[in-house]
């Protein structure tokens, strides 16, 4: 699924599709006049050019078979699957104690980039709660790391950069992130897809403007202020910066996906604080400039954000398959606003795992119901398991889904 340049009008059929070589953003016939990113026209340095041409290998996943026809890709192409298809964002995580044993004295950001341990824990909640999908154990600011970038992660606080990106000469003096530095992502997701059989994969990456947003700031920021200034007052080195962070996010997700994962999932966790037209004019050309590494695989592509509810048609229309909802939105609104054109992911509400079992139960049966007019739907949490979660409860929550025939 790409960006049209031509053919059918996009307010007709609500889906925008052609193949794509580089890097464009061009909807002008729906929201006026969009200036285009070429990949790497605007940053002076490109990561792009370092990326082999994608392809997916014969003994990959989805081309020999192993998950092509699982419940979770089923879903994804809107297709019927055998069991109803659950997993969770940060399901590998601090809820669960084998994770804490195994994370003894280790960095976050050391963990990631060890494959044995990323390995094992990726599949730590397959083994525990029979999920229909791995996520890939990672952080979105991995490539910045693995480019050269100061970065690390302060616990209590999250991602530091020793030195924001505030300047044209900030954003001309970044480094280049080569193919050969994502080799332990490459060797981790092959040591995971080793283990997993017919479980698929998910790859993921932080979208350009949450990437772009943690550059500028420094540090996690609660209005993110500083990159939304930018884009105004200095939208040149704006789009630079986000060119940047495009090409990053989608060489990492490009390196998930030919390594050996079955999906790609583009996170956007700061979206929400944009506006609608901000959103469309300086944040979506770079999602799509992050997901051109990757449309041409055949692999399914989501996009997710929080606090995106009115921003899931733009979302949509930057070339995904599958639109992930947080929790803040019914599924059938969401369906409704979308036009019927995409399967959908989400949203159980994750302040509700602490509640009684039979308001938890309650409202996930209500998910089911509301996605049930989409043309596909993946259940999964509304935002990212909390740490405080009793893992039995998400066991359990499993096995009730697993236990409603899929439609």
């Amino acid at each position: 699924m790409g960006i049209t340049t031509e053919a059918s009008d996009p307010r007709h059929n609500g889906d925008i599709r052609a193949d794509v070589t580089v890097c464009r953003y061009l909807l002008s016939r729906i929201f006026g006049t969009i200036k285009g990113m070429t990949s790497s026209t605007a940053a002076s340095k490109s990561t792009a050019s370092n990326s082999p041409a994608g392809s997916l290998d014969a003994n990959h996943p989805l081309k020999d078979g192993r998950t092509s026809d699982s419940p979770l890709i089923t879903a994804y192409r809107g297709g019927k699957p055998s069991r109803r298809p659950v997993w969770f964002m940060r399901q590998a995580g601090r809820s669960l104690p084998e994770y804490l044993k195994v994370r003894e004295g280790v960095a976050m950001l050391d963990s990631c980039l060890r494959p044995e341990l990323a390995s094992e824990i990726t599949l730590q909640p397959v083994r525990r709660h029979d999920v229909d999908a791995a996520i890939f154990f990672s952080d979105i600011v991995i490539p910045l790391k693995l480019a050269g970038v100061g970065v690390d992660i302060v616990p209590g606080v999250g991602p530091v950069l020793d030195k924001p990106v505030r300047t044209a000469e900030d954003v001309a003096a970044l480094p280049t992130l080569t193919w050969e530095a994502l080799e332990p992502i490459r060797e981790a997701v092959r040591l995971t897809v080793a283990e997993l059989g017919s479980t698929p994969l998910i790859g993921f990456a932080g979208a350009p403007f949450t990437l772009a947003a943690y550059m500028v700031e420094g540090k996690p920021s609660r209005d993110h202020l500083g990159p939304r200034t930018m884009m105004h007052a200095d939208p040149e080195t704006w789009t630079a910066l986000a060119n940047w962070a495009a090409d990053a996010s989608g060489l990492f997700l490009q390196a998930q996906l030919e390594a050996g994962a079955s999906a790609g999932q583009l996170f956007d966790s700061w979206a929400g604080s944009l506006g609608l037209a901000d959103y469309i004019k300086y944040v979506a050309p770079a999602s799509a400039c992050a997901l051109d590494h990757v449309r041409g695989l055949g692999a399914p592509l989501i996009h997710f954000g929080t606090g995106t509810s009115e921003l899931l048609v733009a979302m949509r229309d930057v070339g995904v398959d599958v639109v992930g909802v947080d929790y803040r939105l019914p599924l059938d609104e969401a369906n409704r606003r979308l036009g019927g054109t995409v399967p959908l992911q989400g949203n159980i509400d994750p302040a509700l795992l602490s509640a009684p079992w039979d308001v938890l139960e309650a409202h996930v049966r209500e998910v089911i119901e509301a996605g049930a007019a989409a043309p596909g739907h993946v259940l999964n949490l509304g935002h990212g398991v909390p740490p405080e979660t009793d893992p039995t409860v998400l066991t359990r929550v499993v096995e009730l889904i697993h236990s409603i025939p899929a439609k």
